[in-house]
């Protein structure tokens, strides 16, 4: 199995393992897992995409150029932004409680932007978005 999906599992292990009362470390060892998976998820799509693209084919010259983004890559977006945020908050904000509730939210979200993603993994705004995401903190400076 792949790494993203053996992180999504234990996400959802970890957000369930004390049936009762569940442990704040185990609630944020899960929002961590769960995010990983999708980074991992688009990190390796992002490097196949640039490996076996063509070196002589404009494969990401149309980008978006005025095409309408697919609401599944919307989906993929927001939720990665958002579980990223609940990565940092799980990761560093030790105030901040989290609920099973809450977690198993987030990963109910990931697994569906999993799915999200391979409805559109193969189109060009896909790609733009993972190029463009990789590219993000160059283009910031």
């Amino acid at each position: 199995m792949s790494l993203h999906g053996d992180l999504l599992r234990q996400a959802r292990h970890l957000a369930t393992k004390e049936p009762r009362r569940p442990l704040q470390a185990s609630l944020r060892r899960a929002v961590s897992a769960a995010y990983y998976s999708l980074f991992h998820l688009l990190v390796d799509e992002a490097v196949n995409r640039m490996i076996s693209a063509p070196r002589d084919s404009p494969k990401l010259s149309p980008g978006l150029d005025g095409q309408l983004l697919q609401p599944e890559l919307l989906s993929v977006a927001a939720t990665f932004v958002d579980v990223q945020q609940a990565r940092h908050e799980a990761d560093y904000d030790t105030a901040r409680r989290f609920t099973r509730v809450e977690v198993l939210d987030l990963i109910d979200r990931v697994e569906q932007a999993t799915k999200d993603w391979h409805d559109v993994r193969r189109t060009a705004p896909a790609d733009t978005f993972l190029v463009g995401s990789l590219a993000f903190g160059n283009m910031r400076n």
